[in-house]
């Protein structure tokens, strides 16, 4: 059925809600915001054309409030939902409120997303569809685990059969492991999911973290837009991601595609998700897991195939099928995304909340800033500390991760520590430029001594001192032509020496 979707709220919050009204905007779709309380003064709710308070700062009393979104969106007659993702993007009692209250839901249906949120249901699913699953059990007793793991043979890995995020996983490599191991999954489960249940699996390494972008019409057609390579980690949760793969050739990403688009198809799939898959050393794809929604990750495959991936779930929402532009798109060169943080990587990742005093944007060919902060802003305790995206797109894998370097040497976010200086740390080791990496070696390179050293560190200050007092002397009435140019070292956030010179001189 097709229908116009003139107003759509955005679920959700930070960059991703920012990201999605830069779409709607150009597509003359009217915006409406939610916010809490913690949220009032935030970007999100500005880019928006309306907005509504939907409680306090605790997201069980706002944006996880089914009731309080749906309301929201009947008193601003809002016609569609998008979710992003987090919060409730996953959620199908969401997706059936919405379609009680009348609203279109800009992701898949209720079915889909409640089987595939189940990882035991999940398996099953791709079984079903011809797609070959990592060796393992699901639904195991506690009295069978240990003799589960040997028959699949240590190591292994525990995980819950519920929730996502690396929550609850634990590797066993000995049968006399698994009952001190698996009782703290089961307890660190139960308190994340409300669900103890787990699922036993062959530990695959070394292995590859890769995701093939798809999207479906809902009626059982689907498209593949090539994979996305998620291996660098930390405790389980991407840190940088590119695409195209460094070590997918064409071969081994016709066979995935073809797995993720059996899967895809036969659930009926509308929209936009990523089928995630293990792939081992010797090119081996294992189905891990389908996202019904859209991934963090999600500017590189835009930037490498040149489209809108939000575009492209709203005219699917709208019945109007695959867009052409999907269908015909192609690969053209490489992109790589880092993901921001307010943390402090040598203090253990720590979060760092606290007032943000100045924003410096990196800009320029082929860079893409994707944040949720813009001039002065403030890093909360509530909510997950990513704050923003940077991405850079270069015709070959080398000419990105130069550029991506470029960029984190113009951008500042003044006046809370990120994990900026670690990003470049990793953008520039060896290991990485050569792509000699897998799912667990990040945590091996955070582990070695003198990792932390970044002499990057005074590059990224210099840009961030620039901005500061740039703008403290427009504040100050004291940023007129005349002053500017009489201390023009000051105001350029791309003089390295001038502000460093000004930041010793007046940082009493």
């Amino acid at each position: 059925m097709r229908r116009r979707i003139n107003k759509v709220l955005i679920a959700n919050r930070g960059e991703i809600a920012v990201r999605i009204a830069r779409t709607l905007r150009e597509l003359g779709i009217a915006i409406v915001a939610v916010y809490s309380e913690a949220d009032a003064e935030a970007l999100h709710r500005r880019v928006a054309d309306e907005s509504r308070c939907i409680g306090p700062a605790p997201a069980n009393e706002s944006y996880l409030s089914i009731d309080k979104i749906i309301e929201a969106a009947r008193a601003t007659g809002a016609d569609a939902i998008h979710p992003g993702y987090g919060f409730l993007a996953e959620n199908p009692k969401f997706v059936g409120a919405c379609e009680e209250a009348g609203l279109v839901f800009i992701g898949p249906s209720q079915a889909p997303m409640f089987e595939l949120g189940d990882k035991a249901r999940a398996r099953k699913i791709a079984e079903a569809a011809g797609v070959l699953t990592v060796p393992g059990l699901a639904e195991v007793a506690d009295d069978d685990l240990a003799a589960a793991g040997t028959k699949i043979g240590y190591p292994v890995l525990l995980k819950p059969s519920a929730g996502g995020g690396g929550k609850g996983m634990v590797e066993v490599h000995a049968a006399d492991e698994m009952k001190e191991k698996s009782q703290a999954a089961r307890r660190i489960a139960k308190a994340a999911f409300d669900n103890d249940t787990l699922i036993v699996e062959k530990l695959v390494r070394p292995a590859r973290h890769i995701e093939i972008q798809v999207f479906g019409d809902g009626q059982g057609d689907a498209v593949a837009l090539g994979e996305r390579e998620c291996s660098l980690q930390r405790r389980h949760q991407k840190v940088i991601e590119e695409c195209p793969s460094p070590v997918v050739d064409e071969a081994i990403r016709e066979r995935m595609e073809a797995s993720a688009l059996s899967l895809t198809k036969s659930l009926k799939y509308a929209g936009a998700g990523t089928v995630e898959f293990l792939l081992g050393p010797k090119g081996e794809h294992y189905f891990l897991e389908m996202n019904t929604r859209l991934q963090v990750e999600h500017p590189v495959t835009e930037m490498v195939y040149g489209v809108d991936l939000v575009a492209a779930q709203i005219a699917v929402a709208e019945g109007n099928g695959i867009p052409q532009s999907l269908r015909d798109a192609k690969p053209r060169g490489h992109a790589i995304e880092a993901r921001i943080y307010a943390e402090d990587p040598e203090a253990g990742f720590l979060p760092t909340p606290g007032p943000v005093l100045a924003v410096h944007r990196p800009e320029g060919p082929g860079i893409r800033y994707d944040g949720a902060l813009e001039g002065e802003g403030e890093v909360g305790v509530d909510y997950d500390p990513m704050i923003a995206k940077l991405i850079a797109w270069g015709p070959d894998r080398d000419s990105a991760r130069r550029r991506l370097l470029r960029a984190f040497g113009d951008l500042a976010l003044l006046g809370i520590t990120t994990n900026s200086g670690f990003l470049v740390r990793v953008l520039e080791d060896e290991r990485f430029a050569k792509a000699k990496f897998a799912i667990d070696s990040l945590e091996g390179w955070i582990a070695e001594d003198g990792f932390f050293d970044d002499p990057n560190d005074k590059a990224l200050l210099y840009a961030a001192a620039a901005c500061a007092f740039g703008k403290r002397a427009t504040r100050s009435g004291e940023g007129s032509e005349a002053s500017m140019s009489a201390d023009a070292d000051v105001y350029s956030p791309f003089d390295r020496e001038g502000p460093w010179r000004a930041l010793q001189g007046k940082a009493d």
